[in-house]
């Protein structure tokens, strides 16, 4: 007979602990349910103390309104609160903490220490608590506020504990959480000391772009417009990031409901449709945004970690959003976004062009201070035998002049770019194509049988050079500087810095660390000069590439011949036929269509022909 367990009700420690896992999930997550319970207690200056990235010890001291003595024990003890009273105030939570559930579950899983001097109060007073059993209390030295003391997180649950991270990650989270909850509460003080160093202090009273300054790098900052927008009891404020700075990845997309930072999906949706048209499909702005709207229209009490909300009025979120984005996006000077070699305009109502147009983008008929590279009368492109001759050495990457570039020059057809001849019929062998010419220096035109091909240089230029680094992978070739590039370094980039170090060094850039805060380049990759070095070098520790793989995209943008750059005859031919033969042709490593097509059907119904 098969034996039937008995139901049975959990001791105290045992549901502390499955609490914690809800609750608890590595150092950061003490640190957040800490500092926010010192926001509730209505504290102006709040300090956090890590060791061993908040394994060893956390503390978090604020001077707050204090809990009175008789009422420590049931400060940690679950589902006690002094912040909901009744059924109906869990439909307008003004509050960060409510559940009563962080205090229990942070001391069942560590040594955890608790003092504090209720405001008023004659002394202080002090519980110790060990893996979830109380072991002491009783008076105590403070002289106001609550100081929490966590040791040995972990230290009897080690399944848990052999999850954490290095204790740089564990410190970079930790920083990150109190980051994010600082810029909510500009009125208030926060400090933050590391293995014995202070690695913030900020002042109370700072406005939201002082504050930013402090966490992210000037060029940022700089480009950063404000606004409020307000609607139905709805309002949007905060900080957007001009397009032109937009990064590889979304982390500095920081979203707040009433104060307090979510992580929301519609919201998310509401920011990138904001910016649709804007940006690359791979980039993500800088914003700080806060939502406030009315307390009863939000659900807050969907997660245990109170990361998630529902809304309500979904679309109104959504439109207020969006509006308060616009207001900042659409104010002078942020009419266009730039890129290094392009200018993309809003898009244009539709004029009933085919779907192909659609993929266009309007690009600016001033130079944008590119001057054309100087283009040799040889068979090949002079950016390609830089690729190839300096970086690629491995691998013979000539381009030949094809047979059919050199065939008796027809009469110049009808000019395209305003230059004499600029326009000649040339056969790509064996391919299909007829080479016809260029349009506003970027588009190279082809005929393929009753069809017409467009081709942006750039992007094609892009994929072919990204093949090519693909092919050779890293061999780390460098041309050594006579004298070295220094590059200012942030105080938030110096661990970017050393998680891209091993990636840059293989694609040629020689580097040190001259101190906390500058970067010395004493080689660069052969295909850049010294300026474009620099820019490419920026960037990437401005996060506008995650991994090799976009640190290489993006060196093939900076490599790769510009729009309004004049090509010869042969260029553009040694540039198509390469293109044909790789992979992914079609699209830039961006996700831009390198290439457009018309069939002669299509050709008729824009001519309404058809």
């Amino acid at each position: 007979m098969t034996h039937i367990p008995e139901i049975k009700i959990l001791p105290p420690g045992l549901k502390n602990q499955i609490a914690a896992g809800e609750v608890v999930e590595r150092p950061a997550s003490v640190v957040k349910e800490l500092v926010e319970n010192s926001l509730d207690a209505g504290a102006t200056r709040v300090d956090v103390t890590l060791e061993n990235g908040g394994r060893a010890l956390m503390v978090v001291q604020d001077n707050g309104s204090g809990i009175n003595g008789d009422q420590l024990n049931l400060a940690v003890t679950r589902h006690a609160t002094s912040k909901i009273r009744e059924f109906g105030d869990l439909s307008a939570i003004g509050s960060f903490g409510f559940r009563g559930e962080a205090l229990p579950s942070i001391a069942s899983v560590s040594r955890f220490v608790m003092t504090s001097c209720a405001q008023g109060a004659d002394e202080a007073a002090s519980i110790e608590v060990r893996s979830g059993e109380v072991v002491g209390e009783g008076p105590a030295a403070l002289a106001s506020g609550t100081r929490v003391e966590v040791r040995d997180l972990f230290a009897n649950t080690p399944a848990r504990l052999k999850f954490l991270k290095t204790e740089a990650t564990e410190n970079r989270r930790c920083q990150d959480t109190l980051m994010r909850t600082s810029l909510a509460h500009l009125s208030t003080g926060f400090s933050l000391t590391m293995g014995g160093r202070e690695a913030f202090r900020l002042p109370v009273d700072q406005d939201l772009t002082t504050r930013l300054s402090a966490f992210w790098p000037p060029n940022i900052c700089e480009g950063l417009t404000p606004f409020y927008f307000e609607r139905n009891g709805y309002r949007a404020h905060g900080v957007a990031g001009a397009p032109a700075t937009a990064q590889g990845r979304g982390n500095r997309i920081l979203l707040y409901v009433n104060g307090r930072q979510v992580q929301d999906k519609l919201m998310l949706s509401a920011v990138r449709q904001a910016y649709k048209g804007m940006l690359l499909s791979r980039e993500y702005p800088q914003i700080v945004l806060f939502l406030e709207l009315p307390r009863d229209e939000v659900d807050v009490n969907v997660h245990p970690a109170k990361l998630e909300v529902r809304f309500v009025e979904e679309s109104q979120v959504f439109s207020t959003i969006r509006g308060g984005i616009m207001q900042a996006l659409t104010g002078p000077g942020m009419e266009t976004m730039s890129s290094p070699e392009q200018t993309f305009t809003r898009p244009m109502p539709s004029s009933g062009i085919p779907a192909a147009t659609g993929s266009m983008f309007s690009s600016t008929s001033a130079k944008r201070n590119h001057q054309p590279a100087p283009m040799g009368n040889g068979p090949k492109f002079s950016t390609y035998r830089d690729f190839q001759s300096d970086t690629v050495h491995s691998k013979n990457l000539d381009l030949p002049m094809p047979p059919s570039a050199s065939m008796v020059r027809e009469p110049a057809a009808p000019q395209m770019s305003g230059r004499p001849n600029a326009v000649q019929e040339a056969p790509l062998a064996g391919s299909g194509f007829t080479y016809l010419g260029q349009i506003a220096d970027t588009y190279l035109v082809l005929r393929q049988g009753d069809s017409m091909v467009l081709v942006d240089q750039h992007a094609a230029h892009e994929r072919v050079l990204l093949a090519a680094m693909r092919d050779q992978r890293t061999k780390g070739d460098s041309q050594p500087l006579a004298l070295p590039l220094e590059i200012p370094l942030h105080s938030s980039q110096v661990e970017i810095f050393q998680d891209v170090r091993k990636e840059l060094r293989s694609m040629g850039f020689v580097l040190e660390l001259d101190g906390p805060t500058k970067v010395l380049v004493r080689g660069i990759p052969p295909t850049l000069d010294t300026g474009k070095a620099k820019e490419y070098l920026t960037d990437a520790l401005a996060e506008k590439a995650r991994g090799l793989d976009d640190l290489w995209t993006m060196m093939a943008c900076k490599t790769a011949i510009k729009a309004n750059q004049p090509l010869a005859v042969d260029e553009a031919l040694a540039l198509l036929e390469v293109w044909l033969e790789t992979p992914e042709r079609d699209y830039c490593p961006h996700g831009r269509p390198t290439v457009l097509h018309w069939s002669a059907f299509d050709l008729e119904k824009l001519f309404k022909r058809k």
